[in-house]
């Protein structure tokens, strides 16, 4: 019980903040902005830390199944940490752009950040990286697909019927999902995978593997996602209240969604890259952003049609063109079934420029 303790103390801190911060939410809510804001930004510490407990579980049950499944685990556990977080935001009456925000902000990050800064440290070591290309592709043009329909095209709809294209919209990324998870884990389970030569295997092979309990993952895993949840309540509250006549970017409180849901898989993409695994960081990069955007929309439709009260999913036009480039850039760049430097370098530009466009509220 003790070693148990010992290495989920990052959980256990969170689950503590938790029962503090809940009766003194009152408190910190009437103490001024100050107060507000330093207790918001120390909850998404808690957050975080929770959230890296929660993809390490996920990324030991990967482990224990292997790819492809084990990335559709990972993306996966990110993508119920980001919904469980934006739908406590939003009941707590949030911008109603924000679900847009964070999709496109969760994009910008996998695409550009993870996947560029991923390819540009695995470049500099290792040069030229091998993945199957099928991955990219299918990833690619599903990715266009689903942002196309539910963010893109809603621009053009007459707000009175909103709800029936809405309904359409969960639909459609229903089947889209459930078409790419019967690919990913079916018959063409081979495009998210690749063959690494016999002597890296043997290397990895050599390292003795942390003993999996799929009981206890799956329960911690679990557990974690509830806590968070739980940190999210007060956090988006006293965020809110912080950042209030600040003049902070709106986006920002985004970014800080997309971020927080993200950031366990940075490491991970990161250590593939270096271990020369570039298949894992495509995975990763790619079925997270497909994931957030196949999943997050329907969830938040349906509690938009709950609700009555409709989100704006449209994306601005600078967002609409920041997407576009993103797609056609790594169309381009995933094309040939090797990446290096120079190509997460246009990606990781690329995030520069969404980060700047951020600061400046566009």
């Amino acid at each position: 019980m003790l070693t148990l303790l010992r290495q989920e103390k990052f959980l256990l801190l969170a689950l503590i903040a938790a029962f503090i911060a809940y009766p003194l939410e009152p408190w910190m809510l009437h103490s001024g902005q100050p107060i507000a804001l330093t207790a918001g930004l120390a909850l998404i510490g808690f957050i975080v830390a929770a959230s890296m407990r929660v993809a390490h579980h996920a990324e030991l049950l990967a482990e224990k199944v292997g790819d492809p499944y084990g990335t559709m685990i990972l993306t996966l556990a990110a993508v119920l940490v980001e919904v469980v977080i934006l739908a406590i935001m939003m009941s707590n009456e949030a911008s109603p752009t924000l679900v847009r925000d964070t999709i496109y902000s969760a994009v910008m990050l996998d695409i550009n950040g993870i996947l560029g800064l991923a390819a540009l440290m695995g470049g500099i070591k290792h040069g030229e990286q091998s993945y199957n290309d099928d991955s990219a592709r299918s990833y690619s043009v599903m990715i266009l697909t689903a942002m196309g329909v539910s963010m893109v095209v809603p621009e053009f709809i007459p707000e009175a019927n909103w709800k029936v294209y809405s309904a359409f919209t969960i639909g459609a990324m229903v089947v889209l999902y459930t078409l790419f998870l019967r690919m990913q884990v079916g018959p063409h389970s081979y495009f998210f995978s690749y063959s690494y030569p016999e002597k890296r295997r043997r290397k990895v092979s050599e390292e003795e593997p942390e003993p999996v309990n799929l009981a206890l993952s799956i329960g911690t895993l679990v557990f974690g996602v509830v806590v968070i949840g739980a940190l999210a309540e007060v956090m988006s509250k006293t965020l809110d209240l912080g950042l209030e006549g600040t003049g902070a970017p709106p986006v920002i409180t985004a970014i800080l969604v997309a971020g927080i849901s993200a950031a366990p898989e940075i490491l991970t993409a990161l250590r593939a890259a270096l271990a020369n695994r570039m298949q894992s960081v495509v995975n990763i990069a790619m079925g997270a952003s497909l994931s957030t955007v196949i999943l997050t929309v329907p969830v938040m439709e349906a509690m938009a049609l709950y609700t009555g009260q409709p989100f704006q999913m449209a994306m601005t036009p600078v967002q609409t063109v920041m997407i576009f480039l993103t797609l056609i850039v790594s169309a381009i760049n995933l094309n040939d079934g090797e990446t290096n430097a120079i190509e997460g370098m246009t990606h990781f530009v690329l995030f520069a420029t969404f980060i700047m466009l951020s600061l400046l509220g566009l």
